[in-house]
């Protein structure tokens, strides 16, 4: 590994941990320019009800109590600007879809095989896209849950080979069936749910399974190829139905020994077989969350390893959150800030295990976060698939994307377009800089109509498509004067408007009222003996500009814009 990359590393941590000792850690690290593409991700267990959902669907108020819990969830991602959800779908060979494979987990309604009556995967895509969320279906892989779980007995009526340990009973790898058994559940997924990936966890040969004996085939190549095969056949079902879904793993944090630092016998490659740096080079995986659950020398010069083996795929650190509750382990706030930063440095995203020690905000993590991410980021786009630009929105009418600016400030925008997402930017300055993160207002917004609550007067929106892929195209850029949003707010009781005081001093022949896209609909000329209002009882209710005009002069004056609302 390159020994400058880990020297500036170390570097790193001492002066973030100077930092730190003099309480200027967020002054001097937070505010470092923000990316505008960067994977902020969470995983959201659904394995004995650890992190979602704590109540069962069991009545129909029960329904509504699980979703409401998942809302609430999502809303606070939100607020943190995450942009990336890791639902557990596939649990322990059941599922919280229904399945035509497996059987429902009993987190839903404390029953195996229980039948919650309704169906919580469709409801967590729709609520994390109306979020502009990713969300991904994790898959848990080897594991089919205890002994005698109807999962893994209904696994072992299939025909499959399992093996238990003290921590569950997990399929055999070896399994020559395990490859097309796992490819149809993340098929059936794919081509049920608009997710936007699938995560797979655990894909490699459980702890505590033996060692290779190096007899009839039984060595590490075979093995690894084993867990390959099984990547690959996923790899070809999901693609084949939907290219654009994001395949990904949750690996052994560190993928194999370094030259000066040892995985200390627990690593990816040769421990549990899981070849991940060779699936990003293969292209077989588009994003790696290696599980990163060690300190210090067992954190940082692993996490260079995976990025200077990514390929340029996406890698996101997998964060061990959980070490933050003192029951779990005894790490303090500052050793895991200090990993995201780093990380961040390094170009990798984050993802932290698990929801829970996140949202219960365990020595202010949650309040970091939200520091941390101040402004909202895209997910990376998977240009070694597709990175063709997308045709840019166009205007719904005039050369402006505010239509409507309601009573208490709020601005509707509209465009025309058929791109599956739209991101929307606001600036003080004009053209709106796409490319600076602090712009962007919505990500991932799924329609052609947005209304944007608490918009500042004096702004300026700029819109782009995004495809499945996530190539943002051209930004379309509301073409107009600056005086036009810096104009007055015009009273009016729906009958009359009041004109301002300074307007009596201009040469003035007539008023036209234009509609916010900037077309004439009404003209009124001025009356002498009526110079403090216009009559405007004939409009309907909307949002207006008036212009003044100078017939003699040829000139015209934008007097302000009003709003109707009776």
């Amino acid at each position: 590994m390159n020994k400058k990359i880990i020297t500036l590393i170390l570097l790193s941590c001492f002066i973030i941990n100077c930092f730190a000792q003099t309480n200027e850690i967020f002054i001097n690290w937070d505010t470092k320019p923000f990316k505008k593409r960067e994977t902020r991700a969470v995983w959201l267990t659904t394995l004995n009800n650890l992190d979602w959902p704590t109540t069962f669907a069991n009545s129909a108020e029960g329904i509504e109590r699980q979703k409401q819990e998942l809302i609430d969830i999502l809303d606070k991602y939100v607020a943190a600007n995450i942009n990336t959800v890791l639902l557990q779908t596939r649990v322990r060979a059941a599922t919280i879809y229904p399945s035509v494979i497996e059987p429902w987990d009993k987190c839903l309604t404390g029953r195996e095989n229980g039948n919650p009556n309704y169906d919580p995967l469709a409801f967590a895509v729709e609520e994390c896209h109306k979020r502009g969320l990713e969300i991904h279906a994790w898959i848990a892989a080897m594991p089919v849950g205890a002994a005698k779980s109807l999962g893994c007995r209904l696994m072992k009526q299939k025909g499959f080979s399992i093996r238990s340990f003290a921590t569950g009973a997990y399929v055999n790898p070896e399994d020559p069936k395990i490859a097309g058994y796992l490819g149809e559940i993340c098929a059936e997924i794919t081509r049920n749910y608009d997710i936007d990936g699938i995560n797979l966890d655990y894909i490699r040969y459980p702890d505590g399974w033996p060692y290779p004996t190096y007899r009839n085939g039984d060595t590490p190549e075979a093995r690894r190829e084993n867990i390959t095969n099984i990547v690959r056949e996923i790899h070809y079902r999901v693609k084949k139905l939907k290219p654009w879904v994001k395949i990904s793993c949750s690996p052994i944090g560190k993928y194999d020994d370094l030259n000066r630092y040892s995985s200390k016998n627990y690593n990816a490659k040769n421990r549990v077989s899981q070849d991940a740096q060779l699936w990003v080079k293969t292209r077989i995986m588009d994003q790696l969350y290696p599980m990163q659950y060690w300190r210090g020398d067992n954190y940082y010069p692993f996490s260079a390893d995976w990025v200077e083996n990514s390929n340029g795929h996406d890698i996101i650190s997998g964060l061990g959150t959980y070490f933050l509750d003192p029951r779990e382990g005894n790490w303090g706030l500052e050793e895991l800030t200090r990993q995201m930063h780093v990380s961040r440095w390094l170009g990798m995203g984050h993802a932290h295990f698990r929801s829970k020690f996140l949202l219960d905000n365990r020595q202010g993590v949650y309040n970091f976060e939200k520091r941390f991410n101040a402004v909202p980021a895209l997910t990376p786009a998977l240009t070694w698939i597709s990175s063709r630009k997308p045709k840019a929105p166009t205007y719904v009418q005039g050369n402006s994307v505010v239509t409507l600016i309601g009573a208490q400030g709020a601005k509707t925008i509209r465009w025309k377009g058929n791109s599956p997402y739209y991101n929307i930017y606001m600036s003080s300055s004009h053209p709106v800089d796409v490319k600076d993160p602090r712009n962007l207002v919505m990500a991932r917004f799924q329609g052609t109509s947005f209304v944007h609550q608490g918009a500042k007067h004096q702004q300026h929106y700029a819109i782009t498509a995004m495809d499945r892929y996530g190539n943002e195209s051209d930004a379309l850029q509301s073409v107009f004067e600056k005086e036009d949003f810096e104009s007055r707010l015009l009273t009016n009781d729906g009958e009359t408007i009041a004109l301002p005081e300074d307007l009596n001093a201009m040469d003035i022949d007539y008023f036209t009222v234009e509609t916010m896209q900037g077309n004439t609909i009404m003209k009124i000329y001025y009356v002498a003996s009526h110079h403090d209002t216009l009559n405007i009882y004939s409009l309907k209710n909307g949002t207006y500009r008036l212009r003044a005009h100078s017939a003699k002069r040829k000139v015209s004056h934008k007097v302000g814009y009003f709003f109707i609302k009776r």
